[in-house]
């Protein structure tokens, strides 16, 4: 069967078993705790998998799995340098936005009491630089809100250490984001690429991570008893 093939549940078989590989060496690095799909705290993301390694305060860890470049690029976006493209973009639109007004006056719609409050309907010309830098700026305010899980995760503090997860034909060292640790994947075994930075955070923090695995892991063991939510006691 082609590894590429979506389960009903959206996520492919490539992708699941990369879960699998990063679940079994969280193991094998004494995360005696760790589950798949971790609600993470602070935060709207989930982790692919969680891991907590019970130490003199404890430590956590987080692992991201990515099968194709185009997955791995969609979370790694930098929000310093595209906030700055988009103030750019915004300034770019700006400008055009005042030019067009002056040549194309007839652009202009009445609709208040004032003239410079009165809209004007720039699509009407298809002006392609202007349509283009429209264009742009969408998809840059998208990327900025939707692509900065990595640094989110890390900023956030939402683990000590961060682990990217993929098959060595996607690892490149300038691919791989500040912070995060990278573990490469060939033939079903896991090797070490690049080591994490180590970040500190809160007790709390760990605790909130520690309590989602064991939720997690809860629900893996009713859902294989078939235990109903309402059961209460096991006779």
């Amino acid at each position: 069967m082609d590894a590429t093939i979506a389960r009903p549940g959206g996520e492919t078989i490539a992708h699941q078993e990369l879960k699998r590989a990063a679940f079994f060496w969280a193991q094998t690095q004494g995360y005696c705790a760790s589950a798949m799909e971790v609600r993470l705290p602070k935060s709207r993301y989930r982790a692919d998998v969680a891991g907590y390694r019970p130490e003199k305060t404890g430590s956590t860890a987080i692992f991201e799995c990515k099968q194709s470049m185009v997955d791995l690029r969609r979370d790694n976006c930098d929000a310093a340098a595209t906030g700055q493209r988009l103030a750019s973009l915004c300034r770019r639109r700006q400008i055009l936005e005042r030019h067009l007004r002056i040549h194309f006056p007839n652009l202009r719609i009445a609709d208040s009491l004032f003239p410079e409050y009165d809209f004007h309907d720039f699509a009407a010309i298809q002006h392609r630089g202007y349509a283009r830098v429209l264009r742009d700026l969408n998809a840059l305010q998208n990327r900025l809100y939707d692509c900065t899980k990595f640094e989110t995760l890390i900023r956030y503090r939402c683990a000590n250490v961060f682990y990217l997860v993929l098959p060595r034909v996607l690892f490149r060292e300038s691919e791989i984001p500040a912070g995060w640790g990278a573990l490469v994947e060939s033939d079903g075994a896991i090797t070490l690429a690049r080591k994490p930075a180590l970040h500190e955070n809160s007790p709390q923090m760990r605790l909130q991570l520690l309590e989602r695995i064991a939720a997690v892991g809860t629900r893996v063991v009713r859902r294989e008893m078939k235990l109903s939510r309402s059961a209460r006691h096991i006779k």
